[in-house]
C-alpha cells in the first residue's frame, strides 16, 4: 500500500513538473540547430537555446573572409627619343636634356637607371674613337650624365621620398656596363603629368677631338618594387 502511494506522488510530481516547464519554467540545456560554413567544416558549431520562453538562440562566428586584389600598375614617359648636343666648340660643354615621368603602385616605389650603350660618345666611322675621359684612343674629352628630381612632383610630396644619393651630379661615363641610378622612390607614386626627373647628358671636346659624327645610345631601365 506504502509502495502504491510512493508511486503515485512520483508520477503527481512528473506531471507538475512538465506542466512547468511547458508553462515557462526552466528547461536543459538543447541543441536545437547547426550553423555550417560551406568550405570550411572547422567553423560549423551547433546552435543552443537560451533555455527560456521567451528567449533567443545564438550562432557567433568568426572567420568569414573578404578579399579583393589591385593589378600592378607601372607607367613611365620619356619627353624625346634623341638628344641633340649640336656643332661642339673645344673647351665649351655642350649638354642636351630629356623628361621623365614615373607612376606606380609598387609598395617600395621604383628605380630608374641609364646606361650608356658604347662608353662615351662613339665616332659612327671609326668606333675605336670616342669622347670620353678615357685616353684609350690618345684624348681625353668629357661625357657626362647627371640628373635632377623635381622635388614638387605629386600632389602631396610626403608620400614619397628620394634615395638621399640618388641624384647623379656630373658623372663620368666610360664604359658600357654600369647602371646610374638617376632616380629612386620608396614609395608608391601618381603620373601627374609633372616630370620626375630631369636627366642630362653633356660632353666636352677639345681641339684634338676627331672630326666626324658622334653617337651613344642610351638604356633606360625602370624598377618596380612591389
Amino acid at each position: 500500500m506504502i509502495k502504491t502511494k510512493i508511486k503515485k506522488a512520483a508520477a503527481i510530481a512528473a506531471v507538475v513538473a512538465l506542466t512547468a516547464t511547458t508553462l515557462g519554467g526552466a528547461y536543459a540545456a538543447t541543441t536545437i540547430g547547426q550553423g555550417t560554413v560551406t568550405g570550411n567544416a572547422a567553423l560549423d558549431q551547433n546552435i543552443v537555446w537560451d533555455d527560456t520562453f521567451p528567449g533567443t538562440a545564438t550562432w557567433v562566428v568568426s572567420g568569414i573572409i573578404v578579399t579583393a586584389n589591385i593589378a600592378p600598375t607601372l607607367n613611365m614617359s620619356i619627353s624625346a627619343d634623341a638628344i641633340a648636343l649640336g656643332l661642339l666648340t673645344p673647351g665649351v660643354e655642350a649638354s642636351g636634356t630629356v623628361n621623365l615621368e614615373v607612376g606606380t603602385n609598387a609598395v617600395s616605389g621604383v628605380q630608374i637607371t641609364a646606361r650608356s650603350g658604347s662608353g662615351g660618345l662613339t665616332n659612327t666611322t671609326d668606333n675605336s674613337v670616342q669622347l670620353n675621359d678615357l685616353v684609350v684612343d690618345g684624348i681625353a674629352e668629357s661625357y657626362k650624365f647627371s640628373s635632377v628630381h623635381n622635388a614638387t612632383d605629386d600632389s602631396d610630396v610626403s608620400t614619397y621620398a628620394f634615395e638621399a644619393d640618388s641624384n647623379l651630379v656630373a658623372l663620368e661615363v666610360n664604359d658600357n656596363t654600369t647602371e646610374h641610378t638617376i632616380y629612386h622612390t620608396n614609395k608608391p607614386e601618381n603620373t601627374l603629368g609633372a616630370d620626375d626627373v630631369v636627366f642630362t647628358v653633356a660632353t666636352t671636346a677639345n681641339a684634338q677631338s676627331t672630326a666626324g659624327d658622334y653617337q651613344d645610345e642610351i638604356t633606360f631601365t625602370v624598377v618596380g618594387n612591389f
